[in-house]
């Protein structure tokens, strides 16, 4: 966009780069303010880092000092709950949150130990496939972990109302709320991820505004620069910020950094980017936009082996099964999303499949022409894999 690309050449004609190892510069100043202004209310500290995984290990360091810093400190609060299907990144404290079997197992022997809650996934759901149930059982597995163990627990981190590479697992409005009451009544932190679902991807600016709840802490990546440079940044409560308040002989500095962090290239290009959003109006765009799309998913839902299609705003999931009516899935050695997207690219449409989920997150600048022509590839995709099975 002339926009962006115009913010970083400006900057560039200034200074590159320059640390914030005691020292700031004027765009990561500016971008702070602008982020603090638009978060949800509550959130008035930024920390800056430069990719997802990043802001998410600086909201568990961050939650984890706290409760040794507070007057009346709690030591002994050192767990995290994370959630079934979850995914934060691939440093290993994001990792050691994760519900991803396939991704992680692996590195076990180096991660440490979490409490995990069920996420509603109600279409797999073992117990319940109606939502409501589902959804109760979730809540509970998430109260029962906090009534045993809840002076242990920091915080409870959750990718608030889409988990992205879980499959695309859509919850609700509800669900985020009752979270939110419960990370309060049992005085735990709530930490949300929402490097995939923040700057509008969910129709609103963070899927959080989808619940009206404002997390302790909050992870932000991906679409803060418009996609074109790496920077993440967590903001933080003024409470949690104050705890780290005292004497220079105490200590109490988060003790964390990285060398780019704050880098003014990508700060530019993240105020100019969300400008954008305030003067082009784009998140009525893209919430126009993803009511066309739903209108168009209506016929995929419609196909033998869909099973299950997930949508809010722009973040789709369609889920394919071997059976529509018992949900039986494709196993492994059918690579069913690999050969779905492989017959998308010879179409000329580029598609990533998760295991067999075919992921729709389509660039907010798609026009209705291509909006239209993406899903009826996607469909006829899936028509010509699932038919050579």
């Amino acid at each position: 966009h002339d926009k962006i690309d115009g913010a970083i050449r400006a900057q560039l004609s200034k200074v590159a780069h320059t640390t914030l190892l005691g020292l700031a510069n004027v765009p990561s100043i500016q971008l702070a303010r602008k982020l603090v202004e638009i978060a949800p209310p509550g959130l008035s500290k930024v920390f800056y880092s430069d990719n997802g995984s990043t802001a998410v290990e600086v909201t568990l360091k961050t939650a984890f000092q706290y409760w040794r810093h507070k007057p009346d400190p709690k030591p002994e609060k050192t767990k995290f709950i994370s959630f079934s299907n979850g995914y934060h990144g691939d440093t290993i404290g994001a990792v050691s949150l994760a519900g991803i079997d396939l991704f992680h197992d692996i590195f076990a022997p180096l991660l440490f130990e979490t409490y995990q809650a069920y996420y509603p996934y109600c279409y797999r759901c073992r117990y319940d496939k109606t939502f409501p149930a589902c959804r109760l059982h979730c809540l509970r597995s998430i109260e029962e972990i906090l009534d045993r163990r809840h002076d242990q627990v920091a915080a409870i981190v959750i990718e608030p109302m889409v988990q992205g590479a879980g499959g695309m697992i859509v919850s609700t409005p509800e669900f985020l709320k009752r979270v939110r009451e419960l990370a309060t009544r049992y005085d735990v932190l709530l930490i949300a991820d929402e490097v995939a679902t923040g700057f509008g991807r969910t129709g609103t600016m963070f899927a959080c505004e989808h619940a009206g709840v404002t997390p302790d802490l909050m992870a932000l990546g991906k679409g803060l620069t418009g996609g074109y440079l790496p920077l993440a940044a967590t903001l933080i409560s003024e409470q949690i910020y104050d705890a780290f308040l005292g004497d220079y002989s105490e200590q109490k500095t988060f003790f964390h950094g990285h060398t780019y962090t704050g880098n003014p290239l990508a700060c530019a290009a993240a105020l100019a980017s969300i400008e954008l959003f305030e003067t082009n109006d784009v998140m009525d765009t893209v919430r126009k936009k993803a009511d066309l799309l739903a209108q168009k998913l209506r016929a995929i839902g419609e196909l033998d082996h869909v099973g299950d299609v997930r949508q809010l705003g722009l973040m789709v999931g369609i889920e394919l099964v071997q059976n529509k009516r018992t949900r039986d899935p494709y196993g492994w050695d059918a690579k069913i999303g690999i050969r779905t997207i492989n017959e998308a690219r010879e179409r000329g449409v580029i598609l990533r499949p998760l295991g067999n989920v075919i992921v729709l997150m389509p660039p907010f600048c798609i026009t209705e022409e291509q909006l239209s022509t993406l899903v009826e590839v996607t469909a006829a995709s899936i028509q010509s894999a699932t038919a050579r099975r």
